[in-house]
C-alpha cells in the first residue's frame, strides 16, 4: 500500500490545535477533510506530533496510505484550494513502505519567538515581554536542561503520558541579527510532553527578569512537580519548525 509524506505549514491562530477534537476546528481535522473532497474516499493522517492550540508550525510532517495511485502535484494543488489560507501543504511525496511521520522522528526543533520591543508584523508569532529579560542568564540556566531526564516538571498536570523522559540536545536564545529588540528560543529534543515547551519558556523569563535563581533548574527537573515551575509562555510565540528523521 503506498504511503504519501505531506510537508506542512500552518498559522495556528483560528485552530484548537494540531490533533482531531469532536466539535472544533483542528490542522488534522481540515486537511483530512479537503483529503476526502479531493480523493473521494476517506483519509486518516499521522502527523509527526501534537500542537496545541494557537500554536503553528513550518515543518510539521504527516503520513496517509492509499490503495489508489496518485498525483501528488495534482493533489497538492488540490489540498492548497479546499484548505484556509491558514494551512499550506508544502509538499506531497510517495516515500518508502512503512515510513510513519510520529515513530520514524529522530528529532523535532521548535522555536520561540519574543520580541522586548512593541512590534507591528510579527505581533502574532512574536511575545512582547517586558521588563526586558536578561539572555545570557537565561542560556545558562537552559544549558541544565540538555541531556536525558524526566521532565514531568514541565508538562501538563493533565496529561495521558505516562513516560516522561525525553533527551533535549539543543536549547538556547539566540538575538536575531535583522531586527533589534527579537530573540528566538530554540530547542530540540527527540520528544516532548505536553505543554513542555511553553512551560520552559515560561520558566527561563521568569530566571531572566530575576524571579527565580539562575541554578535551579536542576531542582526542578528532580522535584517532578508541575507546580515547582514557572508558567506557560503563550502559544502565539511557539512554532514546529523542523522534523528530522
Amino acid at each position: 500500500m503506498p504511503t504519501y509524506r505531506l510537508d506542512i505549514e500552518y498559522d495556528g491562530t483560528e485552530w484548537h490545535g494540531w490533533q482531531i477534537q469532536p466539535n472544533l476546528p483542528t490542522v488534522q481535522g481540515a486537511i483530512e477533510s479537503a483529503l476526502q473532497t479531493a480523493l473521494r474516499f476517506n483519509v486518516s493522517i499521522v502527523g509527526s506530533g501534537r500542537t496545541d492550540a494557537g500554536v503553528h508550525a513550518s515543518g510539521q510532517v504527516a503520513h496517509f496510505h492509499t490503495d489508489l495511485p496518485i498525483d501528488s502535484h495534482r493533489l497538492m494543488a488540490s489540498l492548497n484550494g479546499l484548505t484556509p489560507n491558514s494551512i499550506a501543504i508544502r509538499s506531497i511525496a510517495e516515500v518508502q513502505d512503512g515510513f510513519h511521520a510520529r515513530f520514524d522522528a529522530l528529532s523535532r526543533t521548535y522555536r520561540y519567538r519574543l520580541s522586548t520591543l512593541p512590534v507591528a508584523l510579527d505581533a502574532p508569532i512574536r511575545w512582547y515581554v517586558r521588563p526586558e529579560p536578561d539572555f545570557e542568564r537565561m542560556n545558562l540556566a537552559a544549558n541544565h536542561l540538555i541531556g536525558t531526564h524526566n521532565f514531568s516538571a514541565f508538562c501538563k498536570v493533565i496529561s495521558d503520558t505516562e513516560n516522561k523522559v525525553c533527551t533535549i540536545s539543543e536549547a538556547s536564545w539566540r538575538a536575531c541579527p535583522d531586527k533589534t529588540g527579537s530573540f528566538d528560543f530554540v530547542i530540540r529534543a527527540d520528544r516532548y510532553l505536553h505543554g513542555m515547551v511553553r512551560a520552559i519558556v515560561g520558566t527561563l523569563i521568569e530566571i531572566g527578569q530575576g524571579k527565580r535563581d539562575m541554578d535551579s533548574v536542576p531542582q526542578l527537573i528532580a522535584s517532578q512537580d508541575r507546580t515547582q515551575a514557572g508558567f506557560a509562555a503563550p502559544p502565539h510565540g511557539l512554532s514546529l519548525e523542523k522534523v528530522v528523521y
